[in-house]
């Protein structure tokens, strides 16, 4: 199918389909769709959840603490947002279920650059994706179940065609009326349509933005009259009136009221009388125009608190949802967002060196933080990441150890995934000759940048210390081993040798058992055996030793049961690997001649250079990354 096929069948799909209200009332009796609220047709956009079941995945069992959660594919590219969605989600299943959500407003509160617009344009992309039915012509979208009244047809349309009375709760718009008028009161004469919502055309989705004090009036909201047909109609005739304001296109979809606490008091009240009773007033003196849709707001925390301190708004501030979006807190979710947004720009194919993104974003999650007391922030980040901090921090709490402590705010404030992302971009090209990014440039730029943005000082400080207490020092020792590890051309084999050592070791240790090496004949009593076992485990900073050799022991026996006998690799062990990898690259003094990019005093030395070149090249690194990462590394170590 050609691009022009495509767009010309989807223009087709949802063009309008007209029919009788007989027809219509029909179809309501085999299809509830045909009269489904607005929360409902957004619930089925949404979709079923994919379960998970936490406790079946180590590291989501420690975020989500083994709880089954959901996630809802519509929202896949929101990441870290899961209790928000949720929330979001669990308010239009409690309006489609007709209770009291359905009159309230859905307001998203968070801090700037923290995904609330996109998560309001979702919703609004996801409404277009079901159909609704409403009275042709109708410059509100009305549904034809308005021109029923509750009370007198209700029963009768409940028994003959099956539509609960619920539904049955809009008042007929001031338009429908006069066109009954002119039909002599035969509701026959109107017109069905199915209609896809579209934000393009205004149909049944809309956006109102504050304007200011002194020239924003409710007619954003509710319409005003038509000056140019005042020739042919009375001022308060439907006729002459414009149906152009917010809640008139929104009706059975949704209005996105952006910052909407910033727009005077007088403007919101509209809102109340729609959400509340379904139908507001007009400017002019005609009768009350329904409304069954969603109303969806958004804004940051400062203008937030000042509405709530009003008190004033009391009325105003019962009748909100609120939901609140606060920064990613998940050093893995951020740099899928980074990730994303690279996608979607010409940096995509752009070098990116390892650990980049994920610098970026520990930093970012950093200064979301509340600092932990009698811990540190760097192992918070880490166990809110779902890491394993009981062999390496023995001071690191629980993730709701550390939630509870933080409470409700934590994430409403710091740095901002656009601010991150502008960060990213200066990166990027930060060297004029390659569009390249790497850690290097990174926290050169992140130390500008703070220096340029006039932080408070408390603010900056403590900014400035996670790049040199915490993100620097870490990159030297992520460096150093990429760098060993590309110059050890036995790497693999060299690391199995200390694993299956180590293994050896610690099962006679803990079986309190001699051991004899085959190779040399050297007897190794429980004493000699821990001095071994300490070389290894020391270099990483093991804190509780005696269960972590019974951990790797038990982790092996289970391992060789479903490998013929034999151990597994050195690598399949994360703990332990990354145990063997300080151990192997304690030294690096050897690596100096080979890593430096000086002339070579030997065509071996020159070989062994190009080889470690062309794994790092292999690694993900360009090769003007390799030189500037390696002479920073060894200018790093000089000076340590």
């Amino acid at each position: 199918m050609s691009i022009f096929d495509h767009v010309q069948n989807r223009y087709e799909k949802v063009q309008q389909e007209e029919m009788s209200l007989q027809e219509y009332l029909e179809l309501c009796r085999s299809d509830p769709a045909a009269y489904a609220s607005a929360a409902e047709r957004m619930l089925k956009a949404i979709g079923e959840p994919e379960v998970i079941d936490t406790a079946k995945d180590s590291r989501l069992s420690r975020i989500f603490t083994n709880k089954v959660i959901r996630r809802y594919p519509a929202f896949s590219e929101f990441y870290g947002m899961e209790e928000a969605i949720e929330q979001i989600v669990a308010y239009f299943r409690h309006a489609a279920q007709g209770l009291e959500e359905r009159k309230q407003i859905l307001y998203l509160l968070g801090p700037v650059g923290g995904g609330k617009s996109s998560l309001a344009e979702r919703l609004k992309l996801l409404i277009e994706r079901i159909p609704f039915y409403a009275i042709k012509g109708s410059p509100v979208y009305e549904s034809p179940l308005g021109l029923f009244s509750p009370e007198e047809d209700g029963e009768l349309l409940e028994k003959e065609y099956g539509i609960p009375q619920r539904y049955l709760k809009s008042v007929m718009s001031p338009w429908a009326a006069k066109r009954l008028k002119e039909y002599g009161g035969d509701i026959s004469e109107f017109r069905v349509v199915k209609l896809y919502p579209s934000r393009l055309n205004q149909i049944a989705v809309s956006k109102t933005e504050p304007g200011d004090e002194n020239n924003q009036d409710i007619s954003s909201l509710v319409g005003k009259v038509d000056i140019r047909q005042l020739e042919l109609y009375s001022q308060d005739d439907p006729d002459a009136y414009s149906f152009s304001g917010g809640l008139c296109k929104s009706n059975q979809g949704l209005m996105e009221f952006v910052e909407m606490f910033k727009a005077p008091i007088k403007v919101l009240h509209p809102l109340l009388t729609a959400t509340q009773e379904g139908n507001y007033n007009p400017t002019e003196g005609m009768g009350a125009i329904p409304f069954d849709g969603i109303v969806l707001a958004h804004s940051n925390e400062s203008e937030w608190q000042q509405f709530r301190n009003n008190r004033n708004n009391e009325a105003f501030l019962d009748r909100v949802y609120i939901v609140k979006v606060p920064y990613c807190l998940r050093v893995s979710e951020e740099i899928k967002i980074y990730k994303k947004l690279l996608e979607h720009s010409s940096l995509d194919q752009a070098p990116c060196a390892p650990d980049t993104l994920r610098m970026l974003a520990q930093f970012s999650v950093l200064s979301r933080l509340k600092e932990p007391e009698n811990s540190s922030i760097y192992s918070k980040m880490r166990v809110y990441d779902g890491e394993n901090l009981k062999d390496t921090d023995p001071k690191a709490k629980s993730i709701q150890e550390y939630r509870d402590a933080a409470g409700v705010d934590e994430g409403m404030d710091g740095l901002s995934t656009r601010f991150a992302f502008k960060i990213l971009s200066k990166v990027f090209n930060f060297d004029t000759h390659e569009i390249a990014a790497n850690p290097v440039h990174l926290l050169y730029v992140l130390e500008q940048r703070l220096e340029q943005e006039q932080l408070p000082k408390e603010v900056h400080d403590r900014y400035l210390r996670f790049i040199k207490e915490f993100l620097a020092p870490r990159y030297v020792d992520f460096i150093g081993k990429e760098i060993q590890t590309a110059y050890l051309e036995s790497y693999s084999e060299y690391g199995q040798n200390i694993f299956d050592r180590y293994v050896t070791y610690a099962d006679f240790w803990i079986q309190d058992q001699e051991y004899r090496d085959p190779e040399t004949g050297e007897l190794f009593n429980r004493q000699s055996l821990n001095e071994e076992l300490e070389k290894i485990e020391k270099p990483a900073g093991i804190s509780n030793p005696k269960d972590f050799r019974h951990e790797v022991v038990n982790f092996v026996l289970r391992a060789r049961a479903q490998n013929n006998g034999m151990n597994p690799s050195w690598q399949s062990y994360e703990k332990l690997k990354g145990v063997i990898e300080k151990k192997m690259f304690a030294n690096t003094e050897e690596l100096l001649p080979v890593i430096s990019f000086n002339a070579k005093a030997s065509a071996n030395d020159q070989r062994k250079h190009e080889d470690f070149v062309a794994r790092m090249v292999d690694r993900g690194y360009t090769e003007k990354q390799v030189r500037l990462l390696s002479e920073w590394y060894l200018r790093v170590r000089k000076s340590q």
